[in-house]
């Protein structure tokens, strides 16, 4: 690199850091180098392994960087620094996928339209999607094991097939396995059977990424269990991706051997909860503009939305309903039409919107405190948890604003509102008890008459 390059790669190293936090910078982008600057194109090389994910994630970053220092005329090339073979121009995005053979793909994936992009991110799946993901981009380097825990159709497998998907596509030259606890389960018993252990060893420990979904269905299955064990330990060991999906936290899998358990709590958990309204919107949405649906009245997503609440499967699946009816029948794709179809399909089961009055008073009940004192000053841990938690739940079953929240509870401001729901939050995804109190305050709402909600 020449005198002059390199000072002008080092003002563009300087705007790069300014705008990326210290970590993305330091993994992805410090490792690039200025290698010609000819005319009005700078040509950057990448390592062979990150080239084309630099390429179609900072693309734009890179060409505004640029920008800042040599002007808006000039372009930006990466290329990869062990072929050299060059990238499409950062301003373009091309589709790297379509350089995975399709069999592969499908090998890995199972179903390559389940993507991160697919994914909808919501408060109830941010931190699992963040993790997903940043494994994905560095396999074994971020959080190792993953585990995501969750109940069923909220989308731990959409996020485990997105993994396959992007590492299929931004890392071709890694060996992929995805599979679940039953189908690992089977294939042992079968290769004991047959006397192909050796075989079946060599699958699943000769991998650099491993994919388990489901993975509590190993629980009362010792010779299982102890051959995953094993299996988990040489891929550790080897600095391979483990990656684990279930229906309950690694505590809860009571029935698993505690070395097993141990071993899913050593890396990252990352809880997936049912999603909130809003999510559930989202999900809708892009749902209807992927499969090209025409609404004729936009608040037919909003009923669906209100009426299935704690599974992202039956939401999808309410739509198409919806749809089929509205298709077969001729009639328009209102509200009142989607109504009508899951009064008969999903019976109203959600709990009725309440007050927070209702909220406070039924948080008192259970936690044992007075009304004065939940809405106090005193920060007490025997008042700051069931007070946090009534704030949660009139942030989740009211349609309150934050600050309108807050002036209920003595005052407080929507900050307090809002760290309340946070913690609360955090709290039900590290702790089974908190977590339960919650939903026990929460069906204790449920059973309110309808009519004294506000």
């Amino acid at each position: 690199m020449s005198t002059e390059l390199e000072h002008i790669w080092s003002q563009v190293s300087a705007e790069l850091s300014a705008t990326l936090d210290e970590p993305i910078y330091r993994i992805w982008l410090e490792p690039l180098r200025a290698v010609d600057l000819t005319g009005d194109n700078l040509t950057l090389e990448a390592p062979a392994q990150t080239y084309r994910w630099v390429r179609e994630r900072f693309g734009r970053v890179l060409q505004t960087a640029v920008a800042a220092v040599l002007g808006p005329d000039v372009t930006v090339e990466v290329i990869d620094a062990q072929s050299k073979r060059p990238s499409q121009p950062s301003g373009v995005r091309g589709s790297s996928a379509s350089a995975v053979p399709p069999q592969q793909m499908q090998e890995a994936c199972g179903n390559p339209k389940l993507t991160f992009d697919q994914f909808v991110i919501g408060d109830s799946n941010r931190l699992a999607h963040a993790a997903a993901l940043t494994v994905s981009e560095l396999p074994a380097h971020a959080y190792n094991p993953l585990f995501i825990c969750g109940p069923p159709g909220v989308g731990k497998t959409h996020l485990l097939r997105s993994i396959a998907t992007f590492i299929a596509a931004y890392s071709p030259g890694l060996h992929v396995r995805n599979t679940t606890g039953e189908s690992f389960t089977n294939d042992f018993v079968g290769a004991l059977s047959s006397g192909r252990i050796d075989a079946f060893k060599a699958n699943f420990r000769h991998v650099d990424v491993l994919l388990i979904d489901d993975v509590q269905f190993l629980e009362r299955k010792a010779k299982t269990e102890e051959e995953f064990f094993h299996t988990f330990n040489v891929l550790y060991d080897a600095g391979s991706q483990i990656v684990l999906t279930s229906d309950r936290p690694p505590n809860d899998l009571q029935a698993l051997e505690d070395r097993l358990r141990e071993r899913f709590q050593s890396g990252l958990v990352a809880d997936i909860r049912p999603p909130d309204l809003s999510t559930r919107m989202a999900i809708l949405r892009k749902r209807a503009q992927h499969d090209g649906i025409e609404l004729d009245d936009p608040l037919a997503l909003e009923v669906i939305a209100k009426r299935i609440s704690v599974n992202v499967r039956a939401l999808e699946g309410a739509l198409i309903r919806v749809v089929a009816f509205s298709s077969l029948t001729g009639r328009p794709l209102t509200a009142e039409l989607a109504s009508e179809v899951l009064d008969s399909l999903y019976p109203r089961t959600e709990t009725p919107p309440r007050s927070i009055q209702e909220i406070k008073a039924a948080a008192c009940e259970q936690f044992g405190i007075s009304t004065e004192e939940l809405v106090s000053p005193a920060r007490t841990a025997r008042l700051a948890w069931p007070r946090q938690v009534a704030m949660y739940l009139a942030r989740e079953l009211t349609q309150e604003s934050l600050p309108a929240i807050g002036r209920e509870f003595g005052g407080r401001d929507h900050t307090t509102v809002l760290h309340a729901w946070r913690r609360t939050e955090e709290r039900m995804s590290t702790n089974a008890s908190s977590r339960t109190a919650v939903e026990q305050l929460r069906t204790r709402l449920a059973g309110l008459p309808a009519d004294r909600s506000a």
